[in-house]
């Protein structure tokens, strides 16, 4: 078998013949041009020694002067050729060279396979769930392509191997023992290494990340198991965070009928609530409201127990009578959501935000730098100028569908200075820069990362490791061990975080209680949480959820 040699040993091997051609050459011609111009003849080993001289700068002996003006010049030219081999050979040719000898050596050749994920090639939309692999220790190996890459995983302490399916299929003949492929390339590569696993014999599953959805098909005819299209799904998350006709906020409100509602409310930074204990402020007592919990950082943490902080900044959402949420307007800021959604950007995720949005019969004003069919208002979301002719203060939210996370950062915090109690909805490239945007004042950031995350950790791991949202629900139950207690002045009652909103007795439907009102063992109660809250409330108090009907029917 052939030694296939390093780039920089190979320049290091020409370079050490170059050097001995070079000083033989002008040192022959030194010898002649001293004999046939300069009358003063040289012995070839002393003109090889003005050669090396010469190229290597380190000064003459007796050869300091030349009358004949062909010599002179080929001397001058010799010297800055001297120069110029000082300054080339070292950064590269010998620096590089040792570089390669001292440095962690870069695996070609994919360790034993049994029981690991493989994925092919690093990018964006698999770095949260490379994150949640480490973290549970499960192991995989990424085949990497590009050589600045490999080394930056192999630097992070990921199990890279670097190569190249098109000088060397062979590479991936362990990929047979894989539990599992994931194509992570462009649509062309993805197709290649899906011939090349199923050709070595893989029978296991192999999922593929696509751009264009129209390559769904073929992939799956050439070997892939199942293809997604990540960010069309990141464009149907961001849409659905906007509007209420795409993803109901609350599941389940329609059995109340128009007796509850929910509203949104922006606690602003100087507000009665900001930072104060739920406990302290008696919401239910004195205004007949119950927080179900609160959005911050993009994350809904629901309010368990009295000892809820109220964040500044968060959006609180609040259930009860529309007549007690408008008292609640007093204390904070509440949420329009009425107004066309506002989205900037029309790239690939734009024009899917776009698409699910009119789908939705959803008005919408799209803002790009570049004039498109699609596009209203052409001018940079960064200008104020543009967010006027936009009218984004009248929208009911605004989606940042930008290309560059650099751009979007700077644009969140001129969007939230401009019209600070708009819900605003970034898309994220790169999962680091997330905890960047909402620092700058972004209410939900969803990255490409983390909705392909969501998707691959259902096919590979036991449970959805990266989770977009948490969705509130209602919930008709019996009342179970709550029987004899009071609905919202019984502090275990807190620590579920599901709130009882309405009880329903002899077909009546109450939402506000006097202090000595008692659950009856045959009431219905109407209650209000996440689906963790709930499940949670039905173990606590054994309250088995009855058939999902309207209130008073």
């Amino acid at each position: 078998m052939p030694i296939r040699l390093k780039r920089s040993t190979k320049r290091l091997l020409a370079l050490l013949a170059l050097l001995p051609a070079a000083v033989f050459v002008l040192g022959t011609i030194y010898m002649v041009g001293m004999d046939q111009l300069e009358g003063s003849p040289r012995t070839f080993l002393e003109s090889l020694q003005w050669a090396s001289e010469t190229l290597t700068t380190t000064g003459y002996g007796n050869d300091s002067h030349w009358r004949h003006p062909v010599v002179a010049l080929f001397v001058i030219l010799g010297q800055f050729l001297g120069q110029f081999l000082v300054f080339l050979v070292f950064p590269v040719f010998v620096l590089p060279f040792f570089e390669e000898q001292f440095e962690v050596r870069l695996q070609h050749i994919l360790p034993p396979m049994e029981g690991k994920v493989l994925f092919y090639r690093y990018g964006p939309a698999i770095e949260s769930l490379l994150e949640e692999f480490k973290r549970r220790k499960s192991p995989f190996v990424i085949f990497e392509e590009d050589l600045q890459t490999a080394r930056h995983l192999r630097d992070r302490g990921y199990n890279v191997v670097f190569g190249n399916l098109g000088d060397d299929p062979a590479v991936l003949q362990r990929a047979v023992k894989a539990r599992a492929v994931i194509m992570n390339a462009g649509d062309h590569a993805n197709a290649t290494c899906t011939l090349i696993v199923r050709e070595h014999g893989f029978t296991g599953p192999v999922y593929a990340l696509a751009d264009e959805p129209l390559y769904r098909a073929p992939m799956v005819q050439i070997g892939a198991t199942e293809v997604f299209t990540p960010a069309h799904v990141l464009g149907g998350a961001l849409a659905s965070r906007a509007s209420a006709r795409i993803s109901l906020p609350v599941e389940g409100l329609h059995l109340l009928g128009a007796k509850i509602g929910m509203a949104e409310f922006r606690i602003r930074a100087g507000s009665v609530l900001a930072g104060q204990r739920l406990g302290d402020l008696h919401l239910r007592q004195q205004h007949g409201v119950s927080v179900i919990g609160q959005w911050h950082g993009g994350r809904f943490a629901t309010a368990e127990g009295f000892d809820t902080m109220l964040e500044p900044g968060a959006i609180l959402v609040v259930v009860g009578a529309p007549a007690n949420l408008e008292k609640i307007e007093r204390m904070a800021m509440p949420i329009r959501r009425t107004g066309p959604i506002v989205v900037a950007g029309f790239g690939t995720v734009g024009a899917k935000v776009v698409q699910m949005l009119n789908d939705a019969e959803e008005p919408c004003t799209v803002i790009d730098r570049l004039p498109a069919p699609g596009v209203h208002i052409v001018g940079n979301v960064l200008e104020l100028a543009t967010l006027e002719k936009a009218k984004v203060r009248e929208a009911s939210a605004v989606i940042l569908a930008l290309a560059q996370d650099s751009e979007a950062v700077f644009a969140t915090a001129v969007v939230r200075d401009y019209a600070p109690e708009i819900p605003l909805i970034v898309r994220v490239n790169r999962a680091h820069n997330t905890e960047r945007l909402y620092r700058a004042g972004a209410d939900f950031a969803i990255s490409q990362g983390q909705v392909a995350g969501q998707i691959l950790a259902y096919h590979l791991l036991d449970e959805q490791a990266v989770p977009v949202e948490n969705r509130i629900k209602f919930s008709r139950m019996n009342p179970g061990q709550i029987t004899g207690w009071h609905p919202w002045r019984h502090e275990v009652l807190e620590r579920t975080g599901a709130k009882i909103i309405a009880v329903e007795r002899n077909g009546d439907v109450l939402v506000e209680f006097e202090k000595d009102f008692e659950v009856a063992g045959d009431d219905t109660l109407f209650v209000c949480g996440t689906a963790d809250n709930l499940e949670r409330f039905q173990r606590e108090f054994q309250a088995s959820p009855q058939v999902a009907r309207p209130a008073g029917r």
